[in-house]
């Protein structure tokens, strides 16, 4: 069941960024959705043993929101220290070492992919539950990782 809803999702996809729907690219549409589906059905429909999918899945998409208002602050911030002379001495960059009280792969992931997409840190490295995480200057390693990962852990963990 998963590679049939994996292939709607990436057919949706191909009509959705496309555009055409004559016989040539709805056919080549539903190749590329179906190849890919085959492929990679297991990773997009992991089977968490969960009955409650969709629930996290509507609870990750009200995450995203939070987390683009982070991106936000993150870029004003980084954008201040590189732009304002007097700000030159903040920049100290550090690597951030913690461990994550998050339980599945998938919300490792997401933690890891959130924090690489907010300016100013990036992800090097995560060893079971522990991170490596490279900071530009302290105030962007203070937040680590705190609700960032609280958030996570409310959409993926919740009993």
């Amino acid at each position: 069941m998963r590679y049939i809803y994996t292939f709607l999702i990436m057919m949706g996809f191909w009509v959705l960024l496309s555009g055409k729907f004559d016989l040539f690219h709805l056919t080549l549409g539903v190749l590329s959705s179906a190849l890919v589906s085959y492929l990679s059905a297991d990773i997009l429909m992991h089977d968490t043993g969960k009955k409650d999918r969709l629930a996290i899945a509507f609870r990750f998409l009200a995450y995203i929101p939070w987390l683009l208002y982070q991106i936000v602050l993150s870029t004003i911030h980084v954008s201040f220290l590189a732009l304002h002379p007097r700000m030159l001495d903040n920049i100290d960059p550090t690597i951030v070492t913690f461990k994550s009280r998050l339980q599945s792969n998938v919300a490792r992931v997401a933690l890891a992919n959130s924090i690489t997409l907010t300016p100013g840190t990036i992800t090097i490295r995560v060893e079971g539950d522990i991170f490596y995480v490279h900071a530009i200057s302290r105030k962007a390693a203070a937040g680590l990782p705190g609700e960032m990962e609280d958030r996570l852990a409310s959409v993926f963990e919740r009993g």
